[in-house]
């Protein structure tokens, strides 16, 4: 049986499909924590969830509002300060995958969180970097969730905030960066992952109802398609009915 679903759902979906039950999962505010959470609620009951707050594994009722929700902390096995999550846990190399947003991405996933338009005259400022590029570069690899659109992904960015695989895709390995950056983009309409010689994000998986061309259409650069694409799988009745449920819990617990 099939239930109708949004492009949104289904990018949740999608994203939380790619978790693993033994992941350490260093989580961003917002769509990162849905797909994150969703991921412990269903297939992955033993993934461990860090936030940039300290708490360590995590298992919030309903979604945090920012890194400082209380609900974090009550539902932590153990909270650490700051400067320990960061210098022992994360630059420690303890995070199998780090989950990213952005506002704005390029081709090479790299991330601008930062500003829009010329630095010093920004058109828009946007909430800064927070954590977000020492998890870039820190976590083994990084997940990034965002919804597609050509002021979303642009062709170049004005800003650089968090490190993808570099302007042009050759920068991370050279300034030494072991860690392997963006292998996977979760979108409402596709799932790219970077190409292993160029590492450019190529379409690998539309999900049901998207085409190719509304793909192209709400993508800044001439999006690059794998040789097989394959076709992301909807989503099952169980993964749509936790996702309301707890979406709808921290509607409720935020006063809508």
């Amino acid at each position: 049986m099939s239930m109708a679903y949004t492009p949104n759902e289904m990018m949740t979906v999608a994203a939380a499909r790619a978790l693993r039950n033994d992941d350490v999962c260093f989580v961003g505010i917002g769509a990162p924590s849905a797909a994150c959470n969703l991921a412990r609620l269903t297939h992955a009951p033993q993934i461990t969830l860090i936030y940039e707050s300290g708490t360590i594994a995590t298992k919030p009722n309903v979604l945090p509002l920012s890194i400082g929700d209380g609900e974090l902390c009550d539902t932590a096995l153990t909270t650490v300060s700051v400067p320990e999550m960061f210098r022992y846990w994360l630059q420690g190399g303890r995070m199998t995958v780090g989950f990213l947003g952005g506002a704005q991405i390029d081709r090479f996933a790299n991330l601008n969180t930062t500003v829009v338009g010329d630095y010093h005259k920004p058109k828009v400022r946007l909430p800064g970097g927070g954590g977000a590029p020492e998890i870039a570069t820190n976590c083994r690899e990084i997940f990034i969730i965002m919804a597609m659109g050509k002021r979303a992904f642009v062709d170049k960015l004005p800003f650089i905030t968090s490190m993808g695989h570099g302007p042009t895709g050759r920068e991370r390995r050279a300034l030494g960066v072991a860690s392997k950056g963006p292998t996977r983009l979760i979108t409402d309409l596709c799932i790219f992952e970077p190409d292993p010689q160029t590492q450019e994000m190529t379409v690998v998986s539309i999900h049901p109802g998207a085409t190719r061309e509304e793909i192209i259409e709400n993508c800044g650069w001439t999006p690059s398609f794998a040789a097989d694409v394959a076709e992301t799988r909807a989503p099952d009745a169980m993964e749509l009915e936790v996702l309301r449920d707890i979406l709808a819990r921290t509607k409720a617990a935020h006063g809508g």
